[in-house]
């Protein structure tokens, strides 16, 4: 029988997600992990056997404790508006959907497993949108293709935000986006 752990399995989880939305996965390296994490090298990989185990536990507990919330919270958002500021709201942590950035523009393209679980998260937010999109209007027929297309511009905006200073800017693009797409009233002039 072996000794106990002497760390949080899930506490050393949320803490690489953490490093990772910030450093991305080829920014961060085992001594990086082993130095921020606390934990000894040999204890890492008996525990998760590689740094991209590592980084597949990360990004599965990113998706299932921030972007999940998020998408539930977008989902029942009000109206298009409030739904893409719950998208681009950044918590003290780091933000909802950084890991989910991060890994979608470098691991996905190389690694089947990072694919398929950034694929999984930006379809639910496809569908968190689209039913944002759509309460107003149940018969807009292009909030499928719409919800998509808003997923991916704000998902641009969070980089930009994260790139830049100017977070100020991205909320007010945002905003505009989300004016500019939301259903109106039929005009007098349209019966």
């Amino acid at each position: 029988m072996g000794r106990p752990r002497g760390f949080d399995e899930t506490e050393v989880i949320r803490a690489a997600a953490a490093l990772f939305a910030d450093r991305a996965y080829d920014g961060v390296s085992v001594d990086d992990l082993v130095t921020h994490l606390g934990v000894h090298r040999n204890s890492l990989y008996k525990t998760f056997g590689s740094k991209r185990g590592l980084y597949l536990a990360a990004l599965r507990w990113h998706v299932k404790h921030q972007v999940h919330p998020l998408v539930s919270a977008v989902g029942a958002a009000g109206d298009l508006a409030e739904a893409v500021r719950g998208t681009l709201a950044a918590p003290d942590d780091g933000g909802a959907l950084d890991l989910l950035l991060m890994a979608a523009a470098e691991r996905a393209p190389v690694d089947q497993e990072v694919r398929a679980e950034v694929g999984a998260a930006l379809d639910a937010l496809d569908q968190a949108i689209g039913t944002a999109l759509t309460g107003a209007s149940p018969d807009r027929a292009d909030a499928p293709a719409l919800a998509g297309a808003l997923t991916a511009a704000l998902i641009g905006l969070r980089l930009r935000a994260r790139a830049t200073t100017a977070a100020t800017e991205s909320d007010r693009a945002a905003a505009a986006l989300a004016q500019r797409l939301a259903p109106h009233p039929p005009s007098e002039n349209q019966e």
